[in-house]
């Protein structure tokens, strides 16, 4: 056994972050995204010391000159803590949503249940985000407290710590820096302002309100979900929260609706109109006091 491994057993600060974890039994295999930052490194480290068999990919996205030695330092720390390192190269041209897309495309290249390096820190970003965009509940709740998010109970101080206490190599993404992008303005300028004002540590209290917010959210899905979506005349009866949220449900197989698509849909529930486009050359149309999603 290596020195860090060794190191892993016994590190006090190692134990006590592992108890706030979500990570499978030992001996499960895992997929973990690591891009080199200390957040990532830090699930590398939880991963290993939780006893799962894991695999560390890194995704380099082209971006920056150099970025392919990145993929070193992540190699290095997966070879001393016994993990296997998968490194892929992707494009991501340069142009507008440069931040979306590079998340689209990383995503693409990896496992459906790879997990991720988010903590309590991004979920109160998160929240902001989906804030300021005008969402509901759903996206109030911010991302699921699951195996996919297995540190989001930890926050942003406690995984630096734990890779400085460690002595890691760890890699700084200028980018994460740069305000041109929205979730940087939140993270430097906006929630230092909300801790300044409120005199509270902001990001804990939205990371608990996200917590609230999901069981409401999961709850109104339960309710929603036993109603008939395709019955004309209980889906207009039906309370308006569970209603949309049953529509939502209904077309997200095709694609998730936004909020102008589901009040036609419920027009058309209501008789106010025969039938109404919903997107993908698709339209909803009732007859017989049922609704149908028909091709264009």
């Amino acid at each position: 056994m290596n020195a860090l491994l060794a190191q892993l057993d016994k590190h006090h600060l190692v134990v006590e972050l592992l108890n706030k974890c979500n990570f499978p039994p030992s001996g499960e295999k895992i997929s973990c995204a690591v891009s080199g930052g200390k957040d990532s490194m830090a699930l590398l480290i939880l991963g290993v010391a939780a006893g799962c068999e894991v695999t560390a990919l890194h995704i380099d996205h082209s971006l920056r000159v150099g970025s392919e030695n990145e993929a070193v330092v992540v190699e290095k720390l997966a070879t001393q803590l016994g993990a296997t390192f998968i490194s892929k190269t992707i494009r991501v041209e340069p142009g507008t949503n440069l931040e979306a897309r590079a998340r689209a495309t990383r995503f693409e290249a990896m496992p459906e249940d790879v997990m991720t390096g988010h903590t309590a820190d991004d979920q109160a970003e998160t929240v902001l985000i989906n804030l300021l965009r005008g969402a509901g509940l759903a996206g109030l709740a911010g991302m699921q407290r699951n195996q996919r998010h297995p540190i989001l109970a930890l926050r942003r101080s406690e995984t630096h710590r734990l890779c400085d206490e460690l002595q890691i190599q760890t890699i700084e993404d200028p980018s994460n820096t740069d305000t041109k992008f929205q979730r940087n303005r939140i993270r430097h300028e906006l929630i230092p302002l909300m801790d300044a004002i409120s005199q509270r540590d902001v990001a804990a209290i939205l990371d608990r309100q996200a917590d609230l917010f999901r069981e409401d959210s999961d709850l109104l899905n339960d309710l929603a979900k036993a109603i008939d979506v395709t019955d004309a005349k209980v889906l207009a009866a039906a309370p308006i929260a569970l209603a949309r949220r049953a529509i939502r449900q209904w077309l997200t197989d095709i694609y998730p609706p936004d909020a102008a698509t589901v009040e036609r849909v419920l027009e058309v529930a209501r008789g106010v109109t025969l039938a109404c486009e919903i997107g993908s050359n698709r339209e909803v149309r009732r007859s017989q006091q049922r609704l149908q999603i028909f091709a264009k």
